[in-house]
């Protein structure tokens, strides 16, 4: 009988050693810096001409505004965070608040628009990325509470009496955390949200789903994250905050969007419950590459919506 006994325990380790082992890379790849290195402020992936063409676009802006430009630093969770502050003179600032992999350089190439509407800038290295402290991508769950410091830096360090968010994919559920926490300044007056997703899991879903990964990995990966990054990323996000937001949003999808579908951004704006709101469409462009393929119509949206607020 002993041969049989070696025989269960060779079998339960070949099911459970890439059932566990596997995602727990999967997770240390997709969410743990292990290095400074990793996920700095150079261009997160040179190989995609999109968004090399996004990031030199970007970095063309900031060398354009270089005298307008001030490093700043906050401490927040006993991390130091960093990033840039373009001050053009005005009394509101935007926070843009990008995705995973990318820092404040990445977020350049969102700013013009709320140049030409009166707002100063502010780009951040989250934390984990850049130049800031931190070793854990924990999806927006706890970045959302740094985005409510660096506000109150604008605000009672630089004067700024207005703030308003920019949220890219991951940024947006971030921007969404920190305008629907109960700690939350009045002067924080709403944000824009590119490509957002009802939850983390079914945008990861989607995008193994696309890059033909095993699916059979994803429900340990997504316990990994709940006990690692402390996001339950199934059960919370988007969807389940979005009826408290009061503040004005402006959604920003694209009906090519693979990724954060559009029937569930349309979902997402029927639950919101503010009372100003808008769902602007994209014909065409990927995933958090709206202003790439439509730079006019992207900026003209924003600058509308701003302009809207003060009405």
């Amino acid at each position: 009988m002993g041969w049989i006994v070696y025989v269960i325990i060779a079998l339960a380790l070949i099911v459970l050693v890439p059932l566990l082992g596997i995602p727990a890379i999967v997770y240390r790849i997709l969410l743990v810096r292990t290095s400074k290195d990793k996920w700095g402020r150079s261009m997160s992936m040179p190989d995609d001409g999109e968004y090399a063409e996004m990031y030199r676009r970007g970095l063309v802006w900031g060398q354009e505004n270089a005298g307008r430009k001030r490093d700043v630093h906050i401490v927040n969770d006993r991390l130091s965070l960093f990033g840039e502050y373009f001050d053009f003179g005005y009394s509101r600032a935007v926070i843009i608040v990008p995705g995973r992999m990318e820092s404040c350089f990445y977020s350049y190439f969102f700013a013009e628009p709320y140049k030409r509407s009166g707002y100063n800038v502010l780009v951040i290295d989250a934390r984990a990325h850049g130049l800031s402290d931190g070793k854990i991508n924990s999806l927006g769950y706890r970045e959302y509470s740094d985005v409510i410091a660096w506000g109150r830096f604008l605000h009672d360090e630089l004067g700024v009496t207005e703030v308003f968010l920019h949220g890219v994919c991951i940024g947006s559920s971030t921007a969404l955390f920190a305008l629907t926490s109960p700690r939350c300044p009045e002067y924080f007056t709403g944000m824009a949200a590119e490509g957002m997703y009802p939850c983390f899991s079914e945008s990861c879903w989607n995008h193994m789903m696309d890059q033909k990964r095993p699916m059979a990995l994803f429900p340990m990966l997504m316990l990994y994250i709940k006990l690692f990054s402390r996001a339950d990323v199934v059960h919370d996000g988007p969807l389940w905050r979005i009826d408290r937001l009061k503040k004005p949003i402006l959604f920003l999808h694209s009906r090519e969007d693979k990724f954060s579908l559009p029937e569930r951004a349309v979902e997402l704006y029927n639950k919101c419950a503010s009372q100003k709101k808008e769902l602007h469409w994209f014909e065409h462009g990927g995933h958090s590459r709206l202003r790439l393929v439509n730079t006019e119509e992207y900026d003209g949206a924003i600058r509308a919506f701003l302009s809207g607020l003060t009405d």
